[in-house]
């Protein structure tokens, strides 16, 4: 077993032993026939209990005396299972709290569903029924979820988290929106939603902790359009499944991000090496063969991991009691959300005893237990690679018979197979690290004497230096491949809008009784703060005069779009405009969105609905000129008539919608909330939208998200890790420090020891993970059928990795520097 590697070494050594144990920390040195409460010492070699070893029984027996080596050791002793505790502790609260997200997904969609409006029939009213209307809003890139509500009758349901329907100007609301509204910063917000709170939504009502909801009562809905009618809630929502791509990126996401855990989980056992090494030096003084000294071994790291199963519960349940204050990436949720599933847990109980014994076995496999010390810094065999090699690849070529089977659109994934063949390569890579440092440092040489100092202490005992940044390289590794798949599949669901956002920034939209009202809303938006330009424009249907109404099946349908010059150029191309001016647009290419394209001199009628009072007849002047219609700020082309204010009356008609397309002042602060709140003032309807240049699939957006969580989760684990694994080393050399210093040596030139000793690993590492994972996610694109979009993602992901290892360097200096002092080299 190799020792520690963040500390310097004296050039040259070739071995280091430890001979018979001295002082009362020793648990195997025996202190006098029987002493009550000493440990026994182990029959010699070739006697009956000897050979029992291995038995169960013997198994038992020196797995008990390890656990008691484990918490009787002394002040060192008792230092070295609290570390390996806490490391096996966040490793198994991390599993714990993955576990628990199933779960937690399941509760959210379930009150997601259980408050979803069962609508109805308009018209089937009663006292049990009660009108909504939907209406979101956003406030500062939060988006708030809003509801307007009227009661029919006395029996109208409640949603869930309230006991009523709020009435007229009152509104229920979440207590995160609370929080909100009572703030300054929520100001703006109050001005939009200016309804008394009088009552908070429970958390049944609500998906997590920091959502913004709000339930407010109208008494305006009966003659709005938007509304409907319901009798209750809890519509279940049909769910669109996952296709099998992003099934292939979550399936990958989840090895990525727990890998490390477990690798950090197998590193936390193996801490406190050298002064095991000691004791198993003095056990086989006393008699034990080796057999029998590697299971005590194993015992002890058995009990380091029993302590961390529970300091992980202990820290599991700290984090569920904080997890609704807790927001990652707009995420949190409620405590009771994060149960772990009951088999998962003993899963997670039963694996980590026994993975700290036999890793510890493992470890032990090729280091020599002599009666007078133990062997461990002589020139180490070298590293086969063949097998190293040979997991990768195994594990890549299972994923290649999946090649072609996994597309945009298709159905399940053959999981099993995808997950053996990504866990097997991204494991491979870890197993490659060791061979790959030792490889590289064997022929490193000459430098400064920092240099050589770290080189000799890597030389010897590379491989603590490879356990010590596998975490981040398997992390990075996992993270890269997914990368490499993500940008190169996210176009798929990733679809342009054609928005112009350099001509406009909002789009405005809402329903008026008549012309005269709209534009009455519109004119308004000219004088509200931030605004720069705007193009309002008010629109209705039209038909030929005679045919049939425009809310009619089959009917010759267009539009009539009526606006100031200014207004009208946005949207076709006008040879000239003046006041009074009419156009009609000539048919684009092949669309087909509007089935009637009138011409100059037609009659047509204007308006909505069948109500026959409601239309206006007018006629297109003959003089009215054709015109091309362009693409407007939205992304979209007009049709029909396009006419000036004058040209046309409509301050009567109804079914005249008015429409603002808003440019903004980005220089004035808050520009959009004054606009969506100019537009509440209006109509708490209105319907106020940001124009984006794509439009994303809502289910890519979720993963996203979650994967933001899971990698921020992951990478705070890993930085927690390595700082403890780099005390934990430090505190195990500080008597070779110590000396180093008492023997002249200069503390930069040790700081810089340790500081190289980690950066030339983590440059391996990163090399390394960089190849596996670009080469991993090549694999992954055959799979889905397609080819790389950027050969540079991995360059954030290294950036990461590398700034995580320099400060993790940089908070251990103190450290190092208070282990430098001259009462170091006391011993017990």
């Amino acid at each position: 077993m190799s020792e520690p590697t963040n500390s310097p070494a004296v050039p040259h050594a070739k071995a280091a032993t430890t001979g018979r144990p001295q002082g009362s920390e020793e648990p195997g040195h025996r202190r006098g026939p029987g002493k009550p409460g000493s440990p026994q010492p182990p029959e010699k070699p070739g006697s009956r209990r000897a050979t029992e070893g291995a038995g169960v029984r013997g198994w038992g027996r020196d797995l008990a005396l390890g656990l008691r080596f484990a918490v009787t050791g002394g002040r060192r002793g008792w230092v070295r299972t609290l570390l390996t505790a806490v490391g096996v502790g966040l490793g198994v609260a991390m599993l714990l709290i993955a576990s628990s997200i199933p779960q937690m997904l399941q509760n959210r969609d379930d009150r997601a569903d259980e408050r979803r409006i069962a609508q109805q029939a308009f018209d089937k009213r009663s006292d049990s029924t009660f009108l909504f209307a939907k209406s979101d809003t956003i406030y500062r890139e939060d988006a708030i979820s809003g509801v307007l509500v009227q009661p029919d009758g006395d029996s109208a349901p409640a949603p869930p988290g309230l006991a009523k329907l709020p009435g007229p100007g009152e509104m229920g609301v979440s207590p995160g929106l609370a929080e909100l509204l009572s703030s300054p910063e929520g100001a703006l917000l109050k001005e939009r939603l200016p309804y008394r709170i009088s009552a908070t939504i429970g958390d049944s009502g609500l998906t997590g902790p920091n959502e913004l909801l709000y339930y407010a009562g109208s008494a305006d809905l009966a003659s709005s359009d938007a509304a409907g009618r319901a009798d209750g809630f809890g519509a279940i929502k049909i769910k669109e499944p996952l296709d099998g791509v992003l099934l292939l990126i979550v399936l990958i996401a989840f090895i990525a991000l727990l890998l490390p855990v477990a690798v950090f989980i197998s590193t936390a056992v193996r801490f406190g090496g050298e002064q095991r090494d000691r004791r198993l030096a003095a056990l086989r003084l006393v008699g034990a063969d080796r057999s029998m000294a590697a299971r005590i071994a194993a015992g002890e790291s058995l009990g380091g991991a029993l302590l961390g199963l529970a300091a992980g519960a202990g820290f599991f349940v700290l984090g569920r009691r904080w997890a609704s204050s807790v927001t990652v990436w707009d995420i949190a949720a409620f405590s009771d959300d994060l149960s772990p599933h009951p088999a998962l847990t003993l899963l997670i109980g039963a694996a980590v005893p026994t993975a700290a014994v036999l890793v510890t076995l493992f470890a032990l496999r090729g280091v020599v237990i002599e009666p007078l010390g133990v062997v461990r810094n002589s020139t180490p065999r070298t590293r086969t690679v063949w097998w190293r090699v040979l997991m990768p690849l195994v594990g890549l070529a299972l994923l290649m018979t999946q090649m072609g089977a996994v597309s945009v659109g298709s159905g399940p994934i053959d999981s099993l197979l995808i997950g053996a063949g990504a866990l097997m390569v991204l494991v491979g890579i870890t197993l490659l690290l060791p061979w790959l440092v030792e490889a590289v440092v064997r022929r490193l040489d000459g430098g400064p004497v920092s240099w050589q100092l770290a080189v000799r202490r890597l030389q010897l005992s590379s491989g603590t230096a490879a356990r010590a940044i596998s975490g981040i390289v398997v992390a990075a590794a996992g993270a890269i491949a997914l990368q490499v798949l993500f940008s190169s599949v996210e176009g798929n669901y990733i679809s342009p809008t054609g928005a112009d956002t350099k001509r406009a920034d909002l789009q405005v939209s809402a329903a008026a009784r008549n012309g005269a009202e709209a534009w009455t809303r519109l004119d308004a938006y000219d004088e509200v703060r931030g605004v720069s330009d705007v193009i309002a424009t008010v629109e209705t249907h039209i038909v030929p005069h005679g045919s049939k109404s425009a809310g009619a099946d089959g009917a010759p349908l267009t539009a009539l779009t009526v606006g100031d010059c200014a207004s009208l150029r946005q949207l076709a191309k006008l040879p000239s405009c003046e006041d009074g001016d009419v156009f009609t647009i000539r048919k684009y290419g092949d669309d087909d969105r509007y089935s009637y394209y009138p011409r100059a001199g037609e009659s047509l009628t204007l308006g909505d609905g069948d109500d026959a009072a409601a239309h206006q007849r007018w006629r297109i002047p003959g003089d009215a000129r054709q015109v091309q219609a362009l693409t407007n700020p939205t992304g979209e082309r007009s049709a029909g008539v396009l006419a000036t204010r004058s040209a046309v009356d409509v301050s009567k008609l109804a079914g005249a919608n008015p429409e603002a397309m808003v440019r903004l002042d980005r220089g004035v602060p808050d520009a959009e909330e004054h606009v969506r709140n100019a537009a509440a003032r209006q109509d708490p309807l209105t319907r106020v939208q940001r124009l984006e240049l794509n439009e994303e699939d809502s289910r890519l957006a979720g993963i996203r998200t979650g994967l933001f969580v899971g990698a921020t989760a992951t990478m705070a684990l890993i930085a927690v890790s390595l700082l403890v694994s780099t005390l934990e080393q430090l505190r195990e050399r500080r008597q070779l420090l110590a000396a180093l210093i008492a023997f002249g040596t200069r503390r930069s030139t040790l700081c810089w020891s340790v500081l190289w000793q980690t950066a030339i690993p983590i440059a391996l590492g990163l090399t390394l993970a960089v190849v596996g994972g670009m080469i991993f996610g090549q694999v992954l694109l055959l799979m889905v059928g397609t080819s790389p979009v950027d050969w540079l993602v991995w360059l954030p992901i290294a950036g990461v990795g590398a700034g995580l290892i320099a400060l993790i360097t940089l908070l251990s200096l103190p450290s190092l520097w208070r282990m430098m002092r001259p009462d170091g080299l006391r011993a017990e």
